[in-house]
């Protein structure tokens, strides 16, 4: 099986023989979306979002013949997924960068802080990553030979304390550049006014130095108010400098703009056509949107043809949507001088042209799938994640099964409760799993989970309450509900201590349906959750549902 979820900690040891525990043999994730029926991909064709779920802010590189892509995880751990692929198309998760507790310390930090926006690079045989810790630590640099890892301990650069999303740029001279968001010279003019800045780095060092410029001052245009110019990348084509970045926040105003200069510092002119990738002036009620577009990053193929990689989301009505933000690929034309990755008015393709690249074995990572977690052990699949860093030895295999340490920290405790999540990839979802638990106390709880941050969850399992074992749906809706959650509706568990129930959560669009089956047995309903509840556009942040098993003991 793949490598262990924290290999490097020895965290998959036996569980304490002493605690009160819960075993999930196995979890089922399937997922298809509305528009599965109206698309008809050819053997040359392949699919957007390349990774579906929450993969956001992709930065992607090449080194001879493969490519290699990052994404965010912000406090989820562990941090910093590392994909490889030898066509753009057919992802492999490879490691995790950030896969040591000792790396980074998320603490009690909200899910949508921690790492934001990572950026690889690959020069004279090791990589680099730079990322912002937000609240945690700031700007950083992990380096590696191997990039499926084991990857450095952070190097923090103290230059570059309050600024995101920083990227290195090596240029023909030998001289390395870095280049970040930051807040404009003067006092910003404005909410969301910010500049991107640009000074010399030493990779022997991995230090700043020298003078830091301001290239970009609120964007593309100032007259304008533009808000959030971030995620700068610069490189070099036909003796032009060429500085892209995003534009216009997040949500549905995000863009991708271009400037170049003749120096590496500047005056950087903007192109023509800017935006050169953006969703905003498309009509909102159009079928299957695809919204939210930016956060590019350029690459080249080894025939010299140019691609990008960018995140945008796709929403089951309206602004909302519990995938979160995705990772799209589409190439990019040239023409006169200035890169477009989408023409204005067009609306992001579900299928195009695959590069001219050599066909790979197809990885399922968008589109209909169906998968199984087997929990034969003894290592957890890369994608698996947990809430912040681990403090204990809390889940690991027996005898084919998945065994979690009942805890007290909870699901809205902004703690590292017994939860392990993968990605919600589709609208339309349904995961199962089966558990045995026997309840001791008041508050003991094990099932499955719909988690969106500590402040929107959904929960279905098994649980004790007035002194009895009873099956119950709970769920938080915002920080002013109890951290706990409340419980929204309840049955009798009428079976002996340990018997196995079978727990399954239907996601469909705007609806959570929770329901259970004492096997063998038939499914009973046992309540719903508004989905739009775990939308960015109710929830806020930065980051998409994860389903999984949870484990909790009462007080």
């Amino acid at each position: 099986m793949r490598s262990a979820l924290l290999a490097a900690t020895m965290l998959l040891a036996a569980t304490p023989a002493l605690a009160q525990t819960a075993r999930f043999d196995w979890f089922d994730y399937k997922g298809s979306d509305p528009v599965d029926a109206t698309l008809a991909p050819g053997p040359g064709d392949y699919r957007n979002p390349i990774l579906s779920g929450f993969y956001p802010d992709p930065s992607v590189t090449r080194v001879g013949d493969d490519f290699y892509l990052v994404t965010s995880t912000f406090s989820y751990f562990p941090g910093i997924p590392v994909f490889h692929s030898k066509d753009l198309v057919n992802w492999t998760q490879i490691g995790n960068a950030i896969d040591r507790p000792g790396q980074l310390d998320f603490k009690k930090l909200g899910l949508s802080r921690g790492v934001f926006a990572p950026t690889i690079q690959h020069k004279d045989g090791t990589f680099y990553i730079l990322n912002t810790c937000v609240d945690c630590g700031w700007n950083f640099v992990i380096t590696a030979k191997d990039p499926a890892g084991p990857w450095s301990d952070p190097v923090f650069l103290p230059d570059l304390k309050y600024g995101i999303d920083p990227s290195l740029f090596f240029d023909e001279d030998g001289r390395t550049w870095i280049i970040n968001n930051d807040t404009p010279a003067g006092p910003p003019q404005y909410d969301g006014h910010r500049a991107l800045w640009v000074q010399e780095f030493d990779l022997k060092t991995l230090k700043t130095f020298g003078p830091r410029t301001m290239v970009v001052d609120g964007g593309i245009d100032i007259s304008t108010k533009p808000v959030w110019i971030e995620g700068p990348h610069i490189f070099r084509k036909d003796g032009w400098y060429y500085l892209s970045a995003a534009e216009g926040g997040t949500a549905e105003g995000h863009s991708q703009v271009i400037l170049r200069s003749k120096n590496v510092t500047g005056p950087y002119v903007p192109g023509p056509r800017n935006p050169m990738l953006t969703q905003r002036d498309l009509p909102r009620d159009r079928a299957h949107p695809v919204t939210s577009a930016g956060h590019a990053q350029l690459v080249t193929t080894p025939d010299g043809k140019w691609w990008a990689t960018f995140l945008a989301v796709r929403p089951y009505e309206g602004d909302f949507y519990n995938t979160g933000r995705e990772t799209f690929l589409l190439p990019v034309e040239w023409q006169d001088g200035w890169p477009t990755i989408l023409e204005r008015g067009k609306p992001i393709p579900y299928v195009h042209a695959r590069p001219a690249l050599p066909v790979q074995p197809k990885r399922v990572t968008s589109g209909p799938m169906h998968v199984r977690e087997a929990f034969d052990g003894p290592k957890l699949g890369r994608e698996w994640m947990m809430l912040r860093n681990p403090r204990s030895n809390w889940f690991g295999f027996d005898k084919g099964a998945l065994v979690l340490t009942a805890r007290p920290d909870g699901l809205g405790d902004n703690a590292n409760p017994s939860f392990l999540g993968r990605r919600q990839q589709n609208m339309n979802a349904t995961v199962e799993t089966v558990v045995q638990f026997t309840p001791s106390k008041n508050g003991d709880r094990a099932g499955l989970v719909a988690l969106q941050s500590d402040d929107y969850w959904g929960f279905v399992g098994i649980g004790m309450e007035g002194g009895k074992p009873v099956l119950l749906v709970e769920g938080r809706a915002g920080e002013k509900e109890p951290a706990a959650g409340r419980i929204l509706a309840s049955a009798p568990l009428n079976a002996k201590p340990g018997t196995p129930v079978r727990l399954r959560i239907d996601a469909s669009g705007a609806r959570y349906e929770f329901a259970y089956t004492i096997m063998p047995g038939k499914w009973t309903p046992l309540g719903s959750i508004d989905a739009k509840n775990f939308s960015t556009k109710t929830a806020g942040g930065f980051i998409g549902t994860t389903f999984g098993p949870y484990a909790k003991s009462g007080q």
